[in-house]
């Protein structure tokens, strides 16, 4: 026992001693292993935000094949973002309460991205002339979002506006 205590004493006298000795850890060795975190190549709700942004690009320069490919990966992964984010929050919930509040705001990201994403889709498809297409886009966006929100009521004018309904809806913004 004695042999011990004077071991713990002559590391804790060499360390107090020599405190400045060089370490070999890498410096935010976390952020090199946060491979999902990235816009270009991750899995996240920026990812989502990149595709709609590549999206708009080709849409613009009248590419719209390339502009389809692109909101539909916005979709596919908000959607997908949307259910794991949502089994995350059902794991955590009644033991951890911050994480279920993360993962719902996140969850609520992500159902704005793939509404923002179906009227891109929906709009893309009116200018090639297929609205009836498009018509599943617009519908998912306004039940996702609702009439209350922004997006919702663009989905339902622009169902509107093509002639699928007829009753305009006089609760939203004017």
């Amino acid at each position: 026992m004695k042999f011990r205590l004077s071991i713990a004493a002559s590391a804790l006298a060499v360390g107090l001693v020599f405190p400045s000795i060089p370490t070999f850890s890498q410096e935010n060795a976390s952020s090199s292993y946060k491979v999902l975190a990235s816009e270009t190549e991750g899995f996240n709700l920026m990812r989502v935000e990149y595709y709609l942004k590549k999206g708009d690009e080709y849409f613009l320069r009248n590419d719209l094949d390339k502009a389809i490919e692109e909101f539909l990966n916005a979709r596919k992964m908000a959607n997908a973002l949307i259910v794991f984010y949502g089994d995350i929050a059902s794991s955590f919930k009644g033991i951890d309460a911050r994480i279920p509040r993360e993962m719902n705001a996140n969850t609520r990201k992500a159902f704005k991205s793939l509404a923002k994403s179906n009227l891109r889709l929906a709009s893309v498809y009116r200018k090639k002339k297929e609205s009836g297409t498009g018509v599943k886009y617009l519908v998912e966006a306004l039940r996702i979002m609702t009439p209350a929100k922004e997006e919702g009521q663009k989905a339902y004018q622009e169902l509107i506006d093509l002639g699928f309904v007829n009753i305009p809806y006089r609760g939203g913004k004017k």
